[in-house]
């Protein structure tokens, strides 16, 4: 894996202000974080995992965005506060993060975002704002199960989905 913008920078090489991630009205996009952290900690306590200091600090900063957030921002936010920083660092974190289901890789953005629903196993599909960047999780087994039965009927045996759709949000 390479470091690779994901366009989520500001031109300064810094991620978005968490001020403009919360999209809802009323979203306490703290409370969000928080939430995403504890649940963390008890999945980690569940599998026997270790959540590092590092580990946790690459997930707050994926859930401090609703975008696709690529290794190369993480790795200059944590060198801000850790300038002997290194890209291994990142990488080890994002696969640690990925094999417990706590973030989620966009293929097409070569990035990361976050997991919204990491305590259950579930199907996922993408919808992706080419404006703003948002990205909202949908849980549709229906769509994952006609996919599986077409690919199925073409004699071919799916090894996993990736679905991501991009367009426009509602507030673009």
């Amino acid at each position: 894996m390479s470091l690779h913008s994901t366009g989520t920078e500001t031109g300064s090489g810094a991620m978005r202000p968490t001020a403009q991630a919360p999209r809802a009205a009323g979203h306490d996009h703290d409370a969000c974080v928080e939430a995403a952290l504890a649940a963390a900690e008890r999945i980690c306590a569940l599998r026997k995992a270790r959540l590092t200091p590092n580990r946790r600090r690459v997930l707050e900063l994926i859930w401090n965005s609703h975008d696709v957030v690529g290794a190369y921002d993480i790795l200059a936010e944590l060198q801000k506060e850790d300038p002997s920083a290194k890209p291994p660092t990142v990488y080890r974190a994002l696969d640690f993060l990925m094999g417990l289901g706590l973030i989620h890789r966009i293929e097409s953005a070569n990035g990361f975002t976050r997991c919204e629903a990491p305590e259950r196993a579930h199907v996922c599909q993408f919808l992706i704002c080419d404006s703003c960047g948002l990205v909202e999780e949908l849980h549709s087994t229906r769509l994952a199960g006609e996919l599986d039965a077409q690919a199925e009927n073409a004699g071919f045996q799916p090894g996993f989905q990736i679905v991501e759709v991009h367009g426009r949000c509602r507030a673009c």
